[in-house]
């Protein structure tokens, strides 16, 4: 098999869905934009907005390949969008609210050049507040495609893959609005090796309105949906079985995390005990959750909040 060349001209598409976040949708124009490599199609799929994002698009409308603002039917069909148009020989998407640190694309593109049989690599990210301060480190590890059949999960910011690898797949399921892109690594990691480097390569925000905070209860539904989803995918459903345990205990550990950021540690508490009762290691990994879910029912708010914080400085996963 011939080596995929990458150099400085290799071209690197990167797609921003955007739909009403004009407050944070420059910075992350301009971390796209002022990135020093030199070939980059960027492509802005807005969902028309009415907060003045337009106009801001508008603003770099010189300097993108690509950019529309319709009605459509979310994030996942506004991404799949912007895939049907690139041509770039690595892919990524940036949410409208995050943000690329410097040096960012240039360093996926070496990560590829130096490993051809990688298809999809991912390195650590920031956690920052709606003024840009950051409040935590997400340092992840190398996972395998069992790992992320348990749900391990990885920062989407800081998520590069080749498009060769992303054509293999239907790309983004329009049925799903939470767990979306770690449906798509799973889809991914299947035609090859995914690889993490252990750099900070992007930011993302968490704010009010993000769906990790705003409807975070509902994230653990799609856990499940996904395992539905894999038992069905025939070149996957054999890896799923040798973990079944494992993968079904990680799903109730995602819905009690989840729950419990949704305000709802009772049903966060009882997903914790399910995880327990299928496969023991996965739930007590997470004692923070009980500890949480327990010390907030318990109206322990001070207590509580320690506990937050170091939940915070752990693994997203």
């Amino acid at each position: 098999m011939l080596r995929p060349y990458f150099n400085a001209m290799t071209l690197v598409s990167i797609i921003t869905p955007s739909y009403n976040q004009a407050r944070y949708l420059e910075q992350t124009i301009l971390s796209v934009l002022e990135q020093d490599h030199p070939r980059i199609e960027y492509i802005v799929v807005d969902g028309a907005s009415t907060d003045g994002s337009v106009e801001i698009i508008k603003k770099y409308a010189g300097r993108l390949a690509y950019w529309e603002s319709a009605k459509d039917h979310g994030q996942a069909d506004a991404i799949n969008k912007g895939f049907a148009r690139v041509t770039g020989e690595v892919v990524a998407w940036l949410n409208s609210d995050d943000y690329y640190l410097p040096g960012t694309i240039s360093a996926a593109v070496k990560v590829f050049e130096e490993n051809p049989d990688v298809v999809l690599v991912y390195a650590n990210m920031l956690a920052v507040d709606e003024k840009g301060q950051t409040f935590n480190t997400l340092t992840y590890k190398q996972l395998t495609l069992e790992d992320l059949l348990c749900f391990q999960i990885i920062g989407q910011p800081a998520v590069f893959m080749r498009r060769s690898a992303l054509q293999k797949t239907s790309g983004l399921d329009l049925t799903f609005h939470f767990l979306l892109d770690h449906l798509l690594w799973i889809k991914i990691a299947k035609h090859g090796r995914i690889l993490h480097v252990n750099h900070t390569w992007s930011a993302a925000r968490y704010h009010a309105e993000a769906k990790n905070v705003a409807k975070a209860a509902e994230f653990g539904r799609e856990a499940f949906r996904i395992l539905e989803t894999i038992a069905q995918d025939k070149d996957l459903a054999a890896t799923l079985h040798k973990i079944d345990r494992r993968a079904h205990a990680s799903a109730y550990r995602v819905d009690a995390r989840y729950l419990l950021d949704g305000g709802l540690p009772g049903k966060a508490l009882s997903a914790w005990f399910r995880a327990l009762f299928i496969y023991p290691p996965v739930a007590l990994k997470r004692m923070n959750i009980f500890v949480s879910s327990v010390l907030n029912l318990l109206g322990l708010g001070k207590l509580r909040d320690v506990v937050l914080q170091r939940r915070k400085r752990n693994l997203s996963g």
